[in-house]
């Protein structure tokens, strides 16, 4: 018997068994394919790849540029992994019942298990949605030709990352969002800026619209306002979000409890079963990559009875459009739902020196405080660096600084942070 179980060596898996080994514990890391998972072979690493290079060198190079990238950090996680309190084991693995699971026939029993089998992508049930047309994105990042045309549906963050930078390569891109704004859990006034700047720079955008049919001709059919419209395409990207891992894990055998939006736990990141936990992409919470290695610290601390100050109501979020959006806490609409007294302060990237000096005006710093206890309860991001820029923010928010306190740092000039303290000194 081993201490723990760990089922899915994404950043979830793989992170919290080399924490779990570093406090002394026996790990067996099952795993059923690449090392890292979605985030480093299918998702983050290679879309953040092509989205800084895309417009600057041409596809093949970016898509050579992207496997060298995704090799070599695939080898530093397996060097990272090279503790004698880890085996990994590499199959599929399937619970036989709540102790023991079973893996290419061989059984393994462990005092607690985690289970991190991540996601793969949504498709919509709609006709021709098994057409040799649509690509994932994971089929995207694995191509070898760009296509003329690409149709893309979802204005979330996978859709708009791959329709800005395959827009860079050349590709004519649409994007159809069935909400009223993209990016629909982000600021709103983010959505409709970046909405307006994306379509200035040449991506055809349509919200509050619904896909209903596509066809193999290349034809996808839409519905908005009533009204019925029809685009030709080269090929169809559906970036609808991702559906939980859970089909082949026979958890019934386990007695974990799970719906179709994941395994259901509690705020330790424990299911239905006491010792057994489930993190990341599997449990539908937050499908961020960063969020799945903070639960598998709290999954473990809970093992070990131990507690944390681990904030998931301050988790930061990017979407590597160009330009970049970042966004931590709150936003008006929900300072709103929740009646609170708050305050906006917003800089535009336009008053900073170093942002005139790259180049890049557009996009701006938004804060949003409380008036009472002078804390920040949200801060949204829009332009060069943002997703580097907002972990400041991050710190500011964790350790409860205020305003007060923040305006006192003093911020190296030109940089772009200087964004912060603008917006900190016009909130006093």
């Amino acid at each position: 018997m081993t201490d723990l179980i760990i089922i899915g060596a994404g950043p979830g898996g793989y992170e919290t068994a080399i924490e779990a080994a570093k406090r002394g514990m026996s790990v067996t890391l099952i795993n059923d394919g690449p090392l890292g998972g979605v985030c480093l072979n299918e998702g983050c690493i290679p879309t953040k790849t092509f989205c800084h290079y895309a417009g600057k060198e041409d596809f093949a190079t970016v898509a050579e540029r992207k496997e060298a990238v995704v090799s070599q950090l695939r080898k530093g996680v397996a060097y990272l992994l090279k503790n004698p309190n880890i085996t990994i084991v590499e199959g599929k693995a399937r619970f036989k019942n709540a102790q023991t699971v079973v893996v290419n026939g061989a059984e393994y029993v462990a005092k607690d298990i985690i289970i991190a089998t991540g996601s793969k992508p949504a498709m919509l049930p709609i006709s021709g949605a098994d057409s040799e047309i649509v690509f994932t994105s994971t089929d995207v990042l694995n191509l070898k030709e760009l296509p003329e045309s690409i149709f893309v549906i979802g204005g979330g963050v996978i859709g708009l990352e791959m329709a800005s930078y395959l827009h860079r390569f050349g590709v004519e891109v649409t994007v159809l969002e069935y909400a009223p704004q993209l990016l629909p859990n982000f600021d709103a006034e983010i959505s409709k800026r970046l909405k307006m700047l994306l379509t200035k720079q040449g991506i055809r955008i349509e919200t509050d619209a619904q896909v209903t049919a596509i066809d193999d001709e290349g034809f996808v059919t839409y519905q908005k306002k009533g009204q019925e419209y029809n685009v030709e395409c080269d090929k169809v990207l559906m970036a609808v979000g991702r559906t939980p891992n859970t089909e082949t894990l026979n958890l019934e055998a386990a007695g974990v409890t799970y719906n179709r939006k994941g395994i259901e736990v509690d705020d330790n990141m424990q299911t239905s079963i006491p010792h057994i936990f489930a993190i990341g992409d599997v449990n539908g919470k937050m499908m961020l990559a960063h969020v799945a290695t903070f639960q598998g610290y709290r999954a473990l601390n809970s093992i070990q009875g131990k507690t944390d100050k681990i904030k998931f109501n301050m988790v930061p979020a990017a979407v590597f459009t160009i330009p970049e959006v970042a966004s931590v806490g709150l936003t008006e609409a929900l300072c709103d739902d929740e009646e609170l007294d708050y305050k906006v302060v917003k800089v535009p990237f336009g008053t900073v020196g170093k942002a005139i000096a790259m180049g890049e005006p557009d996009g701006f710093c938004k804060l949003i405080i409380d008036k009472e206890t002078r804390i920040i309860l949200g801060c949204h991001i829009m332009g060069v660096h943002a997703s580097d820029l907002v972990q400041e923010v991050v710190t500011m928010m964790n350790i409860g600084v205020t305003i007060d306190d923040a305006k006192d740092i003093i911020h190296a000039h030109p940089t772009l942070n200087e964004i912060i303290q603008i917006a900190i000194h016009q909130a006093e």
